[in-house]
């Protein structure tokens, strides 16, 4: 096997190499960090590096799995954390210049249960500033690419996660997700994302009481998905959100022959590019190959739904930020800035208002799902937004239409509003510019086996992206 093939080769077929010892934690670490350096230019998908570090902890590993000692469930993996999350003594900067001399003093509760499951955090990956774009580019770091088209973004906002796992750099990825930022990544870069339920992973405060707010696993097949969700959820001490009992997921599942699956190409709110149609309805009849009964249906919300959410995001997130705009104005990027300033508008009555329209939203889609065993819509809308593309002062065209800069090209948000209903995002094909899209696998609240079914199903039946080089970004 080639060092670019081991790049490339899934975190759970890794494990099992380990195990039988036919792949050594410090080669397959070798080559994802001969990698990193390799493509570092073009992709841009990681801040701080431990490279050194992590050579010494693959190591041990290694010496673990040689005397046949007692391994972890990620002994020996690379993987990629994203710059927002903290580890005591470690720089976290959240792509801020406010943020560049920052060095943790604890260390976030998912990177702990990742460190403690033998995982080997080797990078740190990119990120919008304060994670409020949809693209990735920061004063402090720079642009992060898409892999497969450089040109045009990686998502945002864990953007480096997914540049990073498109690029063959990490075996797997954390990502979080208030309007998408795992999902928007996850289809950009052709990768696997899952936005889990609200509560069934932990996050750090304030946030973790924030109903949109989501941290979840970001992977190259479902497998891996699953692999790191079993290892980031549960209860936890310190997130009252947390739910009981742990969850854990099975890595295989029956068939889904005989399931009701519900789609929609656009959710009566978004213009949606040709090839993401295509894409999608291609995805649709693998559905239909495998014996599951799928159609089309109206959702049944109102124009101004989108807004809504933009609406929420402002008043919780965007007023956080803008408790930094008196000392900080000066250092913020102009899109963090513009949503700093616009949190520090909203009223109590435009946040009211949000959650009137988020109730309203589930009222039609909650019975709705009583008849489906999941809902498949597109994750992105467009394809072609440019990777350094500013949201507060550019615009978004699809079809010729003119379209909210922010959000208004991603499907994603509606989801955070709805945020008890697990959501994967899985690739679905190619646009005509090389750049990956996805479609959103939806549950019913709290049914993540369900996504997860259906994914692995998909998944197993179109084909996993990356076997070999037709299947990877030339880089």
């Amino acid at each position: 096997m080639s060092d670019l093939d081991l790049c490339y080769l899934p975190a759970h077929e890794a494990m099992r190499r380990f195990k039988a010892r036919d792949l050594s934690p410090v080669e397959l670490m070798e080559a994802v960090i001969a990698r990193a350096e390799a493509v570092k230019d073009p992709v841009n998908a990681f801040t701080y590096t431990h490279f050194d570090e992590a050579m010494d902890q693959a190591r041990k590993a290694e010496a673990k799995f040689a005397r046949s000692a007692r391994t972890r469930a990620l002994e020996g993996l690379p993987i990629g954390i994203k710059d927002e999350s903290e580890i005591k003594g470690k720089p976290t900067s959240s792509g801020s210049l406010i943020l560049k001399d920052h060095i943790a003093d604890q260390t976030s509760t998912n990177n702990a249960r990742i460190m403690a499951a033998g995982g080997i955090i080797h990078a740190r990956t990119a990120t919008p500033e304060f994670s409020c774009a949809g693209t990735t580019w920061t004063r402090l770091w720079g642009v992060t690419r898409n892999p497969w088209n450089p040109a045009y973004t990686c998502g945002g906002s864990s953007g480096g996660s997914g540049a990073s796992l498109a690029s063959g750099t990490s075996a797997l990825c954390t990502g979080s997700d208030i309007g998408g930022s795992i999902r928007i990544p996850a289809a950009a870069c052709g990768v696997v994302g899952y936005k889990p339920p609200y509560g069934r992973n932990p996050d750090d405060p304030p946030f973790n009481l924030d109903f949109f707010c989501h941290t979840g696993p970001m992977a190259r097949d479902v497998k891996d998905a699953i692999l790191l969700q079993n290892i980031m959820c549960g209860p936890s001490p310190t997130d009252i959100s947390t739910l009981r009992p742990k969850l854990r997921l099975p890595m295989d599942y029956k068939p889904i022959k005989g399931w009701k699956i519900a789609y929609s190409l656009d959710l009566g709110l978004f213009e949606v590019e040709e090839d993401v149609r295509r894409n999608t309805l291609a995805a649709l009849d693998v559905f239909r190959s495998l014996g599951a009964t799928v159609e089309e249906v109206d959702v049944g919300w109102k124009p101004g739904a989108l807004q809504a959410g933009i609406a929420y995001l402002k008043h919780i997130f965007g007023a956080y930020l803008s408790t930094l705009l008196a000392d900080h104005a000066d250092e913020m990027t102009t899109y963090a800035r513009q949503f700093a300033e616009q949190g520090g508008q909203s009223t109590s009555a435009d946040f009211v208002a949000s959650l009137e329209a988020i109730a309203e939203m589930y009222l039609t889609f909650g019975p709705l799902m009583e008849k489906y065993d999941v809902f498949i819509c597109p994750t992105n809308s467009a394809t072609a937004v440019a990777a350094d593309m500013d949201h507060s002062v550019e615009k978004v065209q699809i079809n010729g239409k003119e379209v909210d800069p922010t959000l208004g090209w991603v499907m994603t948000t509606p989801f955070n509003m709805l945020s008890r209903c697990p959501v994967l995002s899985v690739p679905s094909g190619r646009a005509g510019n090389g750049v990956p899209t996805g479609i959103q696998i939806v549950g019913r609240s709290y049914c993540d086996a369900d996504v997860f079914r259906a994914g692995l199903a998909y998944e197993t039946a179109r084909g996993v992206w990356y076997a070999d080089a037709a299947n990877r970004p030339a880089l």
